[in-house]
């Protein structure tokens, strides 16, 4: 849990908020079909629903008070893979600071698969 303080008392920001504010942003980026999560009993590679999609969104509070987002996305065949990981470094970057008020020191994108049709 991540705690800002200011005049009029404290706020506490659970880490369900980020998950849920990094997944969206993710999965509204073009080319992205969804988050993805490995599976321990078949090894496969699974795409999430959207009210499961915390799965695939992993959030590490650092020592400054800073945060890192570790997303794992499958995407569209065909598209071009680090163009779409820019932008959505930039969009998870964007949204969570801009809604959470917490820097994101890292946005690591783990690209599990990429999904036909």
């Amino acid at each position: 849990m991540i705690t800002l303080q200011n005049p009029q008392g404290n706020i506490y920001i659970a880490r369900e908020v980020f998950t849920y504010l990094a997944g969206d942003a993710a999965t509204r980026c073009f080319g992205v079909k969804g988050m993805t999560v490995n599976s321990v009993t078949d090894g496969l590679v699974h795409l999430l629903r959207r009210e499961s999609m915390g799965k695939g969104v992993h959030v590490t509070y650092n020592d400054d008070g800073t945060i890192s987002i570790g997303l794992h996305i499958g995407v569209d065949a065909g598209v071009n893979i680090p163009v779409i990981c820019d932008s959505i470094k930039s969009e998870v970057r964007y949204k969570v600071e801009s809604a959470a008020g917490v820097t994101v020191r890292h946005v690591d994108i783990y690209v599990d698969s990429m999904i036909l049709g």
